[in-house]
């Protein structure tokens, strides 16, 4: 018996002359949660549908705990499904509701009762067995979806956006909910999502596709810290993308020239790539220094710039630094710090760290 749960060889999907997935190939073991994260039209859910049996490769071949799975109807791959729309059933109980897949796999009567109230306490709804559909929250019939998913005890459990119709806060509680009930159960979760932040708060990896293929993949902070691309540090929280000019190596660092030369920069040995056309560095790593002269060190880059716009998150500030007129940064700072701050248009220093400017071919 394999230890992958799931694994993804040469799979493509066309239609017709148009290619949705190209030539992937993906490894999850048992016990992973595993995000498949990207925008619209990437192949995510194509991909998901592959696994579930909704459609079959165009070629290569899906294999789930070491079988193939070609020909394999959904129903007999043992694998829970939990949609966007949550699809209950209006007319029926939550417990009819949870009980409906163990009737269709003929379970004995004796024993669908403590499956379901298995099944309700685990997402924590045992003692709203007797109510309907509407009767419910939209994180209650949530939670219902995902019990009608585990009652028959999948070992795999493969999720479309579920918690794309929750508002902002709920979705946040049912993330930690989520993880949770997947490291309770030790069972593989695989899940789709075009939320970043999802994808980064929940997942043991994350798997970033764009245009039919695997742009990236591993995990959250290797992802965040280390994209391999200017799509995957965009899609990825917030990156300052910036066109180099020219490189030229020295003995301890990588100088960068950008905006014509104007702007130079450090950059970690350790972050040098063969022909590099792009930096990346993150907000968060522009450091905002006070006008009281603050030292910074001399490998650290030290920049001097106006500060031309101030967005206030809640949590923290965005701020947009003016380096020349061709080449602005953003910054991201507390929002304690604002009272430090010039005003719009005056005079500002950033430092940057040479760790955090990444360069990258594409």
């Amino acid at each position: 018996m394999s230890n992958l749960d799931i694994e993804l060889v040469s799979v493509s999907k066309a239609y017709g002359p148009i290619s949705v997935v190209k030539d992937i190939d993906l490894k999850i073991p048992k016990g992973e949660f595993v995000s498949i994260l990207g925008p619209s039209g990437c192949g995510k859910t194509t991909t998901l549908n592959m696994i579930a049996g909704f459609s079959e490769p165009s070629d290569g071949d899906i294999r789930i705990r070491g079988q193939s799975q070609a020909h394999v109807p959904p129903e007999r791959r043992n694998i829970g499904l939990v949609f966007q729309n949550y699809a209950l059933f209006p007319h029926m109980t939550v417990a009819q509701n949870v009980a409906f897949g163990l009737k269709m796999k003929q379970m004995p009567k004796s024993d669908i009762a403590s499956t379901v109230d298995a099944s309700l306490r685990s997402v924590h709804l045992e003692q709203l067995a007797d109510r309907y559909p509407r009767e419910l929250s939209g994180g209650q019939q949530q939670r219902v979806a995902l019990a009608r998913a585990l009652a028959p005890r999948p070992s795999v459990l493969l999720l479309d956006e579920p918690l794309s119709n929750l508002d902002l806060k709920l979705r946040e509680a049912m993330r930690a909910e989520l993880k949770e009930i997947q490291q309770r159960l030790d069972m593989t979760f695989v899940y789709v999502t075009h939320d970043q932040e999802e994808a980064m708060a929940m997942s043991d990896r994350i798997v970033v596709m764009w245009k039919g293929v695997i742009a990236q993949e591993g995990d959250p902070a290797s992802i965040y810290g280390n994209p391999t691309s200017t799509f995957v540090a965009d899609f990825i929280g917030k990156s300052n993308i910036l066109d180099i000019e020219g490189v030229t190596s020295q003995s301890d660092f990588t100088e960068v020239r950008l905006a014509k030369g104007a702007v130079v920069l450090r950059a970690s040995r350790n972050s040098a790539t063969t022909m590099p056309r792009y930096c990346v560095i993150r907000p968060e790593d522009v450091q905002v220094l006070s006008s009281t002269g603050s030292k910074v060190q001399d490998s650290v880059n030290h920049l001097h710039g106006h500060l031309r716009r101030v967005v206030n998150l809640g949590a923290s500030l965005e701020l947009l630094v003016e380096l020349t007129a061709d080449l602005s940064l953003n910054a991201l700072v507390r929002s304690a710090e604002a009272d430090e701050l010039p005003a719009i248009g005056d005079a500002i220093r950033i430092a940057i760290d040479p760790t955090a400017v990444k360069m990258l071919r594409e």
